[in-house]
């Protein structure tokens, strides 16, 4: 029987965050990972010799800028993690063939807007200024329990600060559409460069709170630039594994949980698919779904039977399908100013992501999805031979369920993700590229295709393919993550906690929840639970960085 401080269960940035961070304080932690390499959405392969390619995520642009990374950065770095930046991190290109880019700099930014549209120039600087005038507040949001003191707290600052209209405006800015808040620009190519970010939030551009989310993003974007990890972002996963390794804890792959282990209401560590049991003395962090954890890991806690029966409403939203591409040689883009930029979207703007996402959600594969093209080696050169290129494609605009095609062409009448289904989506985003990019399909070496069948069974969080890990609807955001009865990362169970991007404050790689748990649990915070009632290995040497066999192609 292995005994630590704290046991974790998965290894995604969240988990491994909590655990770092404990770790600097002394705290034994274990994670226990039931796939073969730790990071759960941070996972670096080689899609061809010399190709190294981030199968996932890309950008740690939320990790970089968040209050976890300024606490571990220097352990990081000790550890050989070194991040490079871009000046030109998003782009945006038509299906009319318009062209812009986002840059690191807001005045060539303010410029460029206004050569698109006589008055958007002002229009950015203005949402700017209002952005600034509360980002100290966005930051208490996204980066703090809201059901806890620190919310109560929040709400008291935002009055003081802005008095009762200026909270008002606030609460009604952060409710705004994306529609709303990119057609305040009268350029049809700035909108259609700034809106498809609330794609990578997991909403659509009729949503509420969309408009927050897609002004939260451009805007880091301009201040941040997009980071990239050196060499792949399995870097950051071995120095976050070194800080816990080095504090006399260890990472564990190819073990899962089976089972929280529970004695007398408290969490006292976990049983593992072998059957071996792992205790706890400080306390249990999943990094799992809602449905994961009441569902499965405590499915025999009597605790925790009414949290289930929450947890059977969890939503989840839009699957993904991924496309990766290893180019001999660079894109010919009809605009050379897109060559520099770390990701760009291919959409003819607002009303051509809402008709694609309008489309996935009644079941249909879009007739012109929306394209995220991520460039990685216009950040890291170190990732491709020496003129080669890299292309990772998202399509955000997927059904779970699928019912059919909208263009008519690709035939779904079994209704699963088959193997043609998936490669025929492949083939029509690769057309798309290719109207654009001349010399685009003559210079793959290799095409890797990935459909939310095929996510779903690299990563059990990504459910339906839904890379989100639970819909970003406004009653399954903010504080009423993961739903509006399960709230907060406690659960019924002491000394339990859930993080991950079923939880507050979401998807992406800003470590949130992780940095939130592991603040609780260092602090020894219980704050609110959810009411219930009550009744009577060694580790071997891991690899976060292997070849794509086996990956279907």
């Amino acid at each position: 029987m292995a005994e630590f401080d704290a046991v974790f269960v998965g290894s995604g940035i969240n988990t491994m965050t909590a655990a770092a961070l404990l770790a600097q304080e002394g705290w034994r932690c274990g994670v226990f990972e039931r796939q073969d390499h730790l990071g759960g959405a941070i996972h670096t392969m080689e899609l061809a010799p010399g190709y190294t390619h981030d199968l996932y995520a890309i950008s740690h642009a939320m990790f970089v800028g968040s209050a976890a990374y300024a606490r571990l950065a220097d352990d990081l770095a000790a550890r050989g993690l070194r991040y490079l930046h871009c000046d030109v991190p998003a782009g945006g290109l038509t299906a009319e063939g318009n062209a812009a880019v986002l840059t690191t700099d807001p005045e060539l930014n303010i410029a460029a807007f206004e050569d698109a549209g006589a008055g958007d120039g002002d229009t950015w600087r203005r949402l700017r200024a209002e952005h600034q005038e509360v980002s100290g507040l966005i930051k208490g949001i996204m980066s703090g329990d809201l059901v806890s003191r620190h919310g109560a707290m929040l709400a008291v600052r935002a009055y003081r600060q802005l008095g009762m209209k200026g909270l008002l405006k606030f609460s009604g800015d952060l409710l705004e559409t994306c529609r709303d808040w990119s057609e305040q620009f009268r350029s049809p190519t700035t909108q259609a460069l700034l809106a498809p970010w609330t794609l990578h939030a997991g909403t659509g551009p009729e949503q509420p709170s969309s408009g927050f989310m897609t002004r939260m993003m451009n805007m880091s974007l301009e201040a941040r630039g997009t980071p990239v990890p050196e060499g792949g972002g399995y870097r950051l996963v071995d120095a976050l594994h070194g800080i816990i390794r080095d504090a006399g804890g260890t990472c564990i792959t190819g073990q899962g949980v089976a089972a929280v282990h529970v004695e007398r209401g408290r969490a006292a560590g976990v049983r593992l698919e072998d059957g071996t049991i792992v205790t706890a003395k400080r306390g249990v962090v999943a990094g799992v779904t809602p449905t994961q954890l009441y569902g499965s890991l405590l499915a025999d806690v009597p605790e925790a039977h009414a949290a289930e029966r929450a947890a059977r409403r969890f939503r989840y939203g839009r699957a993904r399908v991924q496309l990766h591409f290893a180019l001999d040689r660079r894109p010919e883009w009809p605009d050379s100013q897109l060559l520099r930029a770390a990701t760009i979207h291919l959409t003819s703007g607002v009303d051509a992501v809402s008709r694609a996402v309008n489309e996935a959600e009644r079941g249909f594969i879009p007739a012109l999805p929306t394209l995220t093209v991520g460039q990685p080696v216009a950040v890291d050169a170190s990732r491709a031979p020496e003129g080669g290129w890299i292309f990772a494609v998202q399509l955000h605009e997927m059904p779970s369920r699928l019912r059919g095609d909208a263009a008519g062409d690709i035939e779904t009448a079994e209704g699963v993700w088959t193997d043609d289904v998936r490669e025929r989506i492949a083939d029509r985003a690769q057309a798309i590229l290719a109207r654009h990019i001349p010399n685009f399909e003559s210079s793959i070496i290799r095409r890797v295709s990935m459909s939310p069948l095929d996510l779903a069974r690299a990563n059990e969080n990504f459910v339906g393919g839904d890379g989100s890990s639970g819909a970003f609807s406004l009653d399954q955001s903010l504080l009423w993550r993961p739903r509006p009865d399960l709230t907060g990362h406690t659960t019924p169970v002491k000394d339990l906690y859930l993080v991950g991007a079923s939880t507050h404050p979401g998807p992406g790689l800003g470590a949130g929840s992780g940095i939130i748990v592991a603040n609780r649990m260092s602090a020894g915070l219980r704050g609110w639970r959810f009411p219930t009632k009550s009744s009577s290995t060694p580790p071997g040497k891991l690899s976060t960085h292997r070849s794509m066999e086996g990956v279907q192609q």
